[in-house]
């Protein structure tokens, strides 16, 4: 008997995928899905955690970096605390140095659109940590200027790859109930990292080799990412894509997806609770063909098509609303307020990190109540506001320092409500899971992509424009991020992931 139900389950199991359509049409499952008929999943919050915090890493030791970068290449620009005879560096090279982790991102972020799926969303993870403690290590010891920017894009591949491959294993491992919340407390870690980074860096920046010391703060941390991942299960939904692309036995892979799902959930999953939510998702997933990967041009049709517009469409408008400019300016723009700390430029970054994680935290506690869309319409509604007030103050209001402080601080918590956290939730829920790896990789490569352009082109449209201008287009760009999602980007709030692609895609 037992072994005629196995028989029935597995033709049950393999049947999933040949009726040719995607998950939410496969007959009877559309209705199963949009009438609402699924139980809460379990988790114990203990449990949640760790399978939370070993990921969010990746993105601390990203925020990182940018932080202790901005001190770093103060301090190895000094003759007398650098510790190096080549200290006499160029625009072009501390240029180098500054974006060669960036560079790594993109490699890495292309890299992850071959392997991601292969790999697995834990291994790539386990990757990126040995990128990061590489490039660190690299970095740390360089005894010239080329060799500390093969460091610096080593370490970039790390960061590619963990800000491929965290939101995804968080996605899809956390429940449902908390999976907003949590997506967006690994943006807070990103921001906890960057001020980390700006603490560090200001404790060491006229220290002897300074520099080297703030880069090799990274390393504990990474092995900590590293070890965390390895102790760690593989994603439950991953396991099971594996299975139903015939890549090992789908009752031994079943088995080991419903282990997985019970260490990641914790003492409050009993094995049937968990059994039965692999068996939803087994039956919920999108079709799968008969040849099993997914290829390139699938990326830019139907279902996926209409995800990646989404995903893509909200990190490039992340970065093109002149995220990377505002910062710049935030120096300056207190300098000119009168503030006695403004004229030092570490003390108010560390101003605008703590600012940053206080808004963060607010969007952790409020998006698995209010939803992603009224974060981002509401956030972004503000972004435009201290735009054009940014744009004004430059062009008409310069005798009036008190309205871009105001503008600066508006800007700042309101992406951090909004496109910061929000961004990144979104490209890790939209995709199909067939699609999911090689579709953030994408998106991923988009926002490092715009980032870089935005970064670069900003001084000599500056030059060519005016700063007044240049906001002021911001601004604009900004209206139009305001329409796109308004009319694009649809609510995903207590969905799993497979109703997401279900009902809204």
């Amino acid at each position: 008997m037992a072994s005629t139900t196995t028989e029935q389950q597995q033709h049950h199991f393999s049947s999933i995928g040949k009726a040719g359509k995607s998950s939410g049409e496969i007959e009877g499952m559309d209705v199963r899905l949009l009438n609402g008929h699924r139980q809460s999943e379990d988790y114990s919050v203990l449990a949640a955690i760790l399978p939370f915090l070993f990921p969010a890493f990746g993105g601390l030791l990203y925020g990182y970096d940018i932080g202790a970068t901005s001190s770093a290449t103060i301090n190895i620009k000094s003759p007398t605390s650098s510790g190096i005879s080549w200290y006499d560096l160029s625009s072009v090279q501390v240029g180098l140095i500054t974006s060669g982790s960036l560079y790594g991102a993109l490699i890495g972020s292309v890299l992850a659109f071959n392997v991601a799926d292969f790999l697995g969303r834990r291994r790539e993870l386990m990757v990126s940590a040995a990128s990061y403690i590489i490039g660190a290590v690299v970095t740390t010891l360089a005894p010239g200027f080329a060799i500390m920017v093969i460091g610096r894009f080593i370490y970039g591949i790390g960061i590619g790859l963990a800000m491929h491959a965290a939101p995804m294993y968080i996605a899809e491992t956390a429940a449902s109930q908390i999976r907003g919340r949590l997506i967006s407390l690994k943006e807070f870690f990103i921001v906890m990292g960057m001020v980390l980074g700006y603490v560090v860096g200001s404790l060491l920046v006229e220290i002897n080799s300074g520099w080297r010391y703030m880069y090799a703060t990274a390393i504990p941390f990474a092995f900590i990412m590293g070890i965390g991942m390895w102790w760690l299960p593989a994603s439950p939904r991953w396991i099971l894509l594996r299975a139903i692309q015939g890549k090992g036995d789908m009752q031994e892979l079943r088995e080991y997806a419903i282990y997985c799902l019970r260490r990641l959930r914790g003492e409050n999953v009993d094995n049937n609770s968990a059994t039965q939510e692999v068996e939803d998702i087994l039956a919920e997933l999108s079709y799968i063909s008969e040849e099993g990967e997914a290829t390139i041009g699938e990326m830019f049709q139907g279902k996926c098509l209409k995800a990646l517009i989404i995903g893509a469409g909200l990190v490039l408008f992340q970065q093109i609303t002149g995220q990377p400019s505002v910062l710049y300016y935030a120096a300056s723009i207190f300098q000119t307020a009168g503030f006695s700390a403004a004229s030092d430029a570490t003390r108010a970054s560390i101003l605008l990190g703590v600012l940053k994680l206080i808004m963060t935290g607010v969007a952790v506690l409020v998006v698995d109540k209010l939803g992603r869309r009224p974060l981002l319409l509401g956030g972004v509604s503000g972004i435009v506001v201290a735009l054009f007030l940014m744009g004004s103050f430059y062009t008409y209001l310069s005798n009036a320092p008190a309205v871009a402080v105001a503008a600066l601080l508006v800007y700042v918590g309101c992406y951090q409500i909004s496109f910061g956290p929000i961004g990144w939730l979104m490209i890790s829920e939209i995709f199909p899971l067939r699609l999911r790896g090689r579709g953030l990789s994408i998106a991923v490569l988009v926002n490092f992509g715009a980032n870089a352009l935005v970064t670069f082109a900003f001084s000599p449209l500056q030059t060519l424009l005016g700063a007044g201008i240049l906001f002021f287009i911001f601004g604009v760009i900004a209206v139009a991020s305001l329409v796109f999602i308004f009319f694009k980007v649809p609510e995903t709030k207590g969905l799993t992931l497979e109703e997401i692609e279900a009902k809204l895609l």
